[in-house]
């Protein structure tokens, strides 16, 4: 568990602690401010733990994360050059709790806001490719400014889309988590294409 105070705006500050499981990567921000992050890098192919992070924070506060499912270049593939090599998927779930009440805040559902950075491929064709680097084509767009921050209008971003546990094939850490009946697997529309997303959420 990684602890960190956090910048926030005056008022009362209480602790709270953010639970999240990711396939396979994130980076979480309060207010701007960077809390904590996957412990294990976005470079291990198979990664499906699940992380405690806590914060402090006065209401209301921005959270605001970066999910990331593991490709091993920008063609969007994983496992190139082997007999596996495919289009993998993303799909997280994070539920936030205020440890002096122990009720859940907030959770992941259909209400955040997304935002995709990383598409690929394209051409979902080229999944077989000997020469993916060649023909897998990807859409990059670099992280808008101030994105996390609190005063950022991210009226223009999609709503998130709900996925079940089957779709997102959770494993490993998912199961060490006992998740709020509220607490929803999300990602973009396209679990296999967009491989980067950053989300914001804010609770009041």
């Amino acid at each position: 568990m990684t602890t960190t105070t956090t910048a926030t705006a005056t008022g009362q500050k209480f602790t709270f602690v953010a639970e999240v499981w990711a396939d396979n990567w994130f980076a979480l921000y309060i207010n701007g401010v960077l809390v904590g992050q996957d412990s294990v890098s976005i470079t291990t192919e198979k990664s499906f733990n699940a992380e405690k992070i806590s914060f402090t924070a006065s209401y209301p506060f921005v959270i605001g994360m970066v999910t990331k499912d593991f490709i091993q270049n920008d063609t969007g593939l994983e496992y190139i050059g082997s007999g596996r090599q495919q289009i993998g998927d993303g799909g997280f779930i994070a539920q936030f709790t205020n440890t002096s009440t122990g009720k859940v805040v907030a959770n992941t559902s259909k209400a955040w806001r997304g935002y995709v950075i990383h598409q690929a491929p394209l051409n979902v064709s080229c999944e077989k490719s000997k020469t993916p680097t060649t023909e897998c084509k990807s859409k990059i767009q670099a992280e808008p400014s101030g994105w996390s921050q609190k005063t950022f209008d991210d009226s223009k971003w999609i709503l998130a889309s709900v996925y079940t546990k089957d779709a997102v094939g959770v494993k490993d850490g998912y199961n060490d988590i006992t998740w709020s009946s509220q607490a929803q697997l999300i990602w973009s529309s396209d679990l296999k294409i967009d491989n980067t997303v950053l989300w914001r959420f804010t609770v009041n």
